[in-house]
């Protein structure tokens, strides 16, 4: 086990070879490479398998052996008394990612298999999986804040491809270019933290940068003191508000559903939007310096499970729904990093990983269903839907124990975890802490949310009669669109409600084609998917339901092998009591069940009634649906503001630095033509001139 701590650095480079042979042969082979799928696909999956076997390993030395952590560097930069190391480390917390990495990347590789059969760019789709999975690998093991900061910006950049997989459609190539720049804005903030850290410790390393920081300011020695901390901190934590799609930078993460689903389960479910959280993990000594900054995270984590939640309500777009379900889960999770309960936010962080990208492939597998079944534009809209789960069994179970863990139905993972959360926001309020008695409330309001959501999601998906064979339902829903309709209604009096697709929002695929090159013309029944995308469903709902079991209140294994150094824990060990426990646990718990039974009156029993509910409260229902209204600020903001700027810019250059450099070549011109016709060469008009000059000059001089 030792000798995997000492090998660790291999692990980012399994994929990274399947991406250098993937790639270069799609370089300098192309027509060939591209006809090589089973190679690609082999070589991809083999080398993720081979990585997530050395992570299992080292997880058995972290989390069984008890090894020590292991870190390992070198002299990469040096220039006078500065030097800059890069190497790995190898500690509890990266054991955790690498094994959620490369078992969801795995998976994920798997399922892309049978999603992606009839894709042209098969083999691309491949060689960007392994490259982001490299990318986000090296993440994990770096040892210090600059070679965080290389891989972040890799991560970012596979992101960029991979969303924008689909780039000859606008919509991919829009959600594209949205996820970059909000990203950058993050990480510009992440970038000035890290330097302006840099100069108070002259240090990149986290806990030498928390030793120092410490020393020094109980010494007095920052300018600014604890304030200069807090805004230095904040700026880095600038970073993980981007990257995981934290209030109010997260308006891209919906938008890069337009990506391909395999991508939706591995980057924004379990790996890159999870790469905030862990940041924060690791800056955590730095953060907890700082209450004010710790207040501020925990007030972005709360902020932002609501504004996830309430979005979700009214989605249609089954894609969208869980992704605003997953910036809601990620909320809680930064909730729990403010608040000092960094096991609890970790241990979400893992069991999340796990059930919602069953979720999303869960998803990808309805999609591909109904791909075949409805015209490719209704294929991810919940309206066409219904009635899935006689038709897809496997997939149809497998979602549903997905539902009943992000909903926290014990004894299921999240459930564990979620309730930890609570706990914490529970128990910082019973201390004395105000802010987090909302918090809490907050969190209980979320929870309650999520469970309405994510069963409404599934009620309309796969119970009842399946819709999309029905004209009557499609013309309704195309009716209600182009009429900016909440809600549309057809025959025998049933109506869905509220969560009209926006117009804008309907850009799946071109000129009637799906995104899997079918022709969108001969429709058939939906059918269950094949081996390659059930099998990952069914692997992932053994750790959905079993996982949560390592967290356990009264035996919690998992906060004993994840914990940051001793020094620099928030809170003290938090001594199990039951009546505590069953308080938290019955309210989440009570929550959860009343907003399950809730989804299943509305949309089983009564399915009229969303609709007329949606009508009485328009603002309410135009606020979700509108998204809060971020993306048309954002849109007047930056997007329009911008262009008035540079418009402004443009008529400045045209009209001012522009006017002037023209009118002195225009000037110079005018003296050149009227200056020619002085030299005419004769001595006696020179002569004539001069006497002239002198006259004028004498003249003036008398004047003086």
């Amino acid at each position: 086990m030792e000798l995997a701590y000492q090998l660790a650095w291999l692990i980012p480079l399994y994929p990274l070879l399947a991406a250098t042979i993937v790639g270069l042969g799609l370089v300098f082979f192309k027509e060939g490479m591209a006809r090589q799928r089973v190679f690609a696909a082999g070589l991809s999956i083999g080398l993720i398998g081979v990585a997530l076997l050395h992570s299992l390993v080292i997880a058995a030395g972290a989390f069984v052996a008890h090894l020590k952590p292991f870190t390992w560097t070198a002299v990469w930069a040096q220039a006078g008394t500065f030097t800059l190391s890069m190497g790995y480390v190898v500690d509890n917390l990266a054991a955790l990612m690498l094994v959620i990495v490369t078992s969801v990347a795995f998976l994920v590789m798997i399922y892309s298999h049978g999603y992606m059969d009839h894709d042209p760019s098969y083999v691309r789709f491949f060689a960007y999986l392994s490259l982001f999975s490299s990318s986000m690998l090296g993440l994990v093991i770096s040892p210090n804040l600059v070679q965080v900061y290389i891989f972040w910006e890799l991560v970012g950049m596979c992101s960029y491809l991979l969303i924008g997989f689909w780039f000859y459609k606008k919509g991919a190539a829009d959600a594209c270019q949205k996820a970059f720049v909000v990203n950058r804005v993050g990480d510009f903030g992440l970038l000035l933290g890290i330097l302006g850290l840099f100069a108070i410790t002259q240090s990149f390393e986290f806990n030498t940068i928390a030793e120092v920081l410490r020393e020094r300011l109980t010494a007095g020695e920052i300018f600014g003191g604890a304030l200069t901390v807090t805004i230095l901190s904040i700026l880095v934590f600038l970073g993980p508000m981007s990257k995981s799609a934290q209030f109010p930078l997260h308006v891209w993460l919906p938008d890069a559903m337009e990506g391909p689903t395999p991508i939706s389960a591995l980057i924004h479910a379990a790996t890159m939007v999870a790469a905030g959280v862990f940041l924060t993990a690791r800056m955590f000594p730095v953060f907890v310096g700082s209450p004010e900054t710790m207040g501020f995270i925990a007030w972005i984590g709360g902020i932002t499970a609501v504004v996830g939640a309430t979005i979700a309500l009214t989605q249609m777009d089954i894609k969208k729904g869980l992704a605003y379900s997953t910036m809601s889960q990620l909320g809680y999770m930064i909730l729990a990093m403010g608040l000092g309960a960094y096991g609890a936010g970790l241990f979400h962080l893992m069991t999340h990983a796990f059930f919602k990208a069953m979720l999303f492939l869960g998803s990808g597998s309805v999609i591909h269903s109904m791909e075949g079944a409805v015209p490719a534009k209704y294929a991810q809209d919940m309206r066409a839907m219904g009635g899935l789960r006689k038709f897809m069994p496997i997939t149809s179970a497998t979602f549903f124990i997905g539902c009943l863990a992000i909903s926290g139905i014990p004894p299921l993972s999240g459930f564990w975890s979620k309730d930890e959360i609570l706990a914490a926001a529970y128990l910082a309020g019973v201390e004395g802490n105000t802010s987090a008695i909302l918090l809490y409330l907050m969190a209980a309001a979320t929870a309650f949310m999520t469970a309405f959501y994510m069963f409404r999601m599934y009620f309309m998906t796969f119970e009842g009669e399946f819709r999309g064979n029905k004209p009557e339902v499609l013309a309704g829903m195309d009716q209600a669109d182009a009429q900016g309709m909440p809600i549309f209604a057809y025959p025998q009096g049933a109506s869905f409600g509220p969560g009209a697709m926006h117009t804008a929002e309907l850009d799946h695929g071109q000129d009637g084609h799906d995104d899997h090159g079918h022709g969108g013309h001969d429709f058939h029944e939906p059918h269950e998917s094949t081996w390659a995308m059930t099998l990952p469903l069914v692997v992932l709902a053994v750790p959905s339901v079993l996982i949560g079991f390592v967290g356990l209140p009264w035996a919690n294994l998992f906060e004993e092998s994840i914990h940051p150094p001793e020094e620099f824990v928030a809170h003290g060990e938090h001594v199990f009591e039951l009546n505590e426990f069953l308080l938290v646990a019955g309210v989440s718990t009570a929550l959860s069940v009343i907003g399950i039974a809730l989804a299943y009156y509305l949309y089983r029993l009564n399915p009229g009634l969303p609709a007329q509910l949606a009508a009485k409260v328009q603002p309410l229902y135009q606020f979700s649906l509108r998204k809060w209204y971020m993306d048309d600020l954002y849109e007047v903001l930056f997007v329009q503001g911008s262009r008035t700027v540079a418009k402004a810019a443009l008529t400045n250059d045209q009209k001012v630095v522009d006017g002037v450099v023209n009118a002195s070549g225009f000037a110079t011109i005018f003296a050149g033509e009227g200056l020619k016709y002085l030299e005419s060469g004769r001595a006696q008009f020179y002569t004539l001139i001069v006497f002239s000059s002198v006259v004028v000059l004498v003249w003036l001089l008398g004047l003086l």
